[in-house]
């Protein structure tokens, strides 16, 4: 029997004292980072901000607008020596049980194009693509389309 040690997931709303971990994390797994403002005005516009922690370590963050029936997705993260493990899969789950607790009807959001492991992330789940957004993002050489997703929750 190989039993191996696997920290418990818990969830918890962002604080502003989680921000400077969390813009650790977003600096390492994206070119183009949400700056530290980003997170803050999030926390303080009240959207849905959430932190993800294995054992004592935060590892991964989340952040949400809920508004009129509708959720946008604008911002989801897990640290990089973290990936892989399902974390990702497992946060998506719970936003998505949080915009269904606050009873909105449908899922939004953009990714780039590039990003194939996200797009993949979010088909799995039943977001389907809506359409292109051109020249969304900065990017390394210009600027970068976004797919547009939607799930109906």
């Amino acid at each position: 029997m190989n039993a191996q040690f696997q920290p418990v997931s818990r969830y918890r709303p962002m604080i502003e004292e989680d921000v400077a971990h969390v813009v650790e994390i977003e600096r390492k797994i994206y070119t183009f980072p949400w700056s530290p403002g980003n997170f803050s005005d999030s926390l303080h516009a009240g959207y849905h901000c959430w932190v993800n922690h294995q054992g004592a370590e935060l590892v991964g963050y989340g952040v949400m607008m809920l508004a009129a029936g509708e959720a946008h997705l604008l911002n989801l993260g897990i640290a990089a020596e973290w990936q892989g493990r399902g974390l990702g899969r497992e946060a998506r789950g719970h936003l998505i049980d949080v915009a269904r607790g606050h009873l909105a009807e449908v899922m939004f959001l953009e990714v780039r194009t590039s990003n194939i492991v996200a797009r993949r992330l979010y088909v799995t789940a039943g977001f389907r693509v809506l359409t292109i957004r051109k020249n969304y993002y900065p990017g390394v050489n210009g600027r970068e389309n976004a797919v547009l997703m939607e799930l109906k929750l």
